[in-house]
């Protein structure tokens, strides 16, 4: 997404057969590039969302971004759609983006991430013939500094050709390297061997293609799995870090999601999460998915908790959809269990037929 150019005085030619003459670089009224891959904490420029971005009002921002026609992480298993989660970064990246360039957090200051939240509009995400063009509005509440600590709560809608694609929220705060080495204690240059990476589920059954994109894998209890990444994964893992980040609990929250339905058909829409400790690399950290009642038949939703011994290191509440044949699916099977409770004997225990 880099356009590199030089500053030259040579001589504008004709271009050929035209008789018109070149547009130099220099030229241009306006270039596109990436801001800067340090403002958004990543190591690759290729990682980078965000072109650029300008004040429209008090506390309120206009964002460039693009998303790119094939990505290695952020695409849909069929690779015809951009993925919901890409949102979620590119929302975290805005914060970023706004605390550091805007209001001045020191780049060696530490971040914390303690909520974020997204929904897409799956439709709006679907890969066209050209890379994805977005615009960002984004709302600053709350931006401000308490002695050497930096916080704020971000408000995002992220559109596409001027139409709603996703909305988001998330709240951040920054502290010094030396807070942050008391806060992390000896786990911010622990030599602790980290969990080793086991045979992760199979990638069908986390949504995923590749099983190095998974970060699930088996126990023997049901609806609970070992955060297992792979830690040199090129996204998840893209610069060193000493626990997990939030994408990687976010990606797990997607795929406990995924599996407890076990079906192609579930698609995520929106994902809401909360990070309430470190989750540490060294420790056995369990996921646990519980689906959660619903009201629409096409809407799922599944209330996901991370916990490593006795402490609860995140939660999320993952929603979905499900295709009309799956709800139809699941409307007849109903339909049959119901059935089966009127036909069957007032003695007989209806709560056992459902």
């Amino acid at each position: 997404m880099t356009l590199l150019t030089f500053q030259t005085n040579a001589q504008v030619q004709p271009l050929s057969g035209t008789g018109a003459p070149w547009t130099r670089c220099n030229d241009l009224p306006e270039l596109t590039s990436t801001v800067p891959r340090e403002y958004v904490h990543r190591s690759s420029v290729a990682e980078v969302f965000l072109t650029g971005y300008r004040r429209i009002g008090d506390g309120l921002f206009m964002l460039n971004g693009q998303w790119p026609r094939a990505h290695t992480f952020f695409t849909s298993a069929d690779g015809t759609s951009h993925d919901p989660v890409q949102a979620g970064e590119t929302i975290r990246q805005a914060g970023l983006l706004l605390c550091h360039a805007e209001y001045g957090v020191p780049l060696g200051h530490n971040a914390l991430l303690w909520n974020l939240g997204f929904k897409a509009d799956r439709a709006q995400l679907l890969i066209g013939t050209r890379p994805t063009d977005l615009e960002l509005v984004a709302s600053c509440r709350d931006f401000a500094w308490k002695g050497n600590r930096f916080s704020g709560f971000l408000e995002v809608s992220v559109r596409r050709e001027g139409r709603v694609a996703a909305t988001g929220t998330a709240f951040f705060s920054f502290v010094p390297p030396a807070v942050y080495r008391r806060l992390r204690g000896e786990c911010s240059s622990s030599a602790a061997a980290p969990v080793p990476r086991e045979t992760p589920i199979p990638a069908v059954e986390a949504g995923r293609v590749l099983p190095i994109d998974v970060v699930l894998a088996p126990t023997a209890e049901a609806g609970r799995w070992l955060l297992n990444p792979h830690l040199n994964h090129p996204i998840l893992f893209e610069h060193a870090n000493d626990h997990h980040p939030a994408m990687v609990l976010v990606e797990a929250a997607r795929q406990a999601a995924y599996s407890s339905f076990a079906s192609d058909s579930f698609s995520v829409t929106g994902i809401e999460s909360s990070f309430l400790n470190y989750a540490e690399l060294d420790a056995p950290c369990w996921i646990e998915a519980e689906p959660t009642p619903s009201s629409d038949p096409s809407v799922r939703t599944v209330r996901v908790v991370g916990r490593q011994g006795d402490t609860k290191v995140f939660e999320a509440l993952v929603t979905g959809s499900m295709s009309a044949t799956d709800v139809a699916t699941v409307a007849a099977t109903t339909d049959v269990a119901a059935a089966q409770v009127a036909a069957a004997p007032l003695t007989a225990p209806a709560l056992a037929v459902l």
